[in-house]
């Protein structure tokens, strides 16, 4: 086993932060043959994938959201598949509650009180 001096592993984290930015490089030349005009976007996905992170897109419809991801997934080789947001993915409801978070009862956590019938 040997040891290297200080200088030595400042030197090898130069080289892998040189290659890094080589690689981010690559990539976003290569994402943005198709997606044009959205650099900074581009840039944002691609720190975000460098430092393990996560990326949620939002905008209207148009904006190459899903382009910009599956063109990203071709340049890595991985495989490529889209949730469709719809309103049963929110979080109430995955999450069932047994009782609400307030410590008095509410009204919404019971049941409906029963109909009148107005004559």
């Amino acid at each position: 086993m040997t040891i290297q001096s200080d200088g030595a592993v400042q030197d090898r984290d130069l080289e892998l932060l040189d290659r890094v930015a080589e690689v981010a490089q690559e990539l976003s030349n290569e994402v943005e043959k198709r997606i044009v005009g959205q650099h900074d976007v581009v840039s944002g996905l691609l720190t975000a994938l460098l430092a393990n992170g996560h990326v949620l897109l939002v905008g209207v419809p148009g904006l190459a959201k899903t382009l910009l991801i599956s063109t990203l997934a071709e340049a890595l080789e991985l495989e490529f598949s889209r949730i469709q947001f719809t309103p049963d993915l929110m979080p109430t409801a995955r999450l069932r509650r047994r009782r609400p978070l307030c410590c008095r009862p509410c009204r919404s956590a019971r049941s409906p009180p029963p109909a009148k019938h107005i004559r």
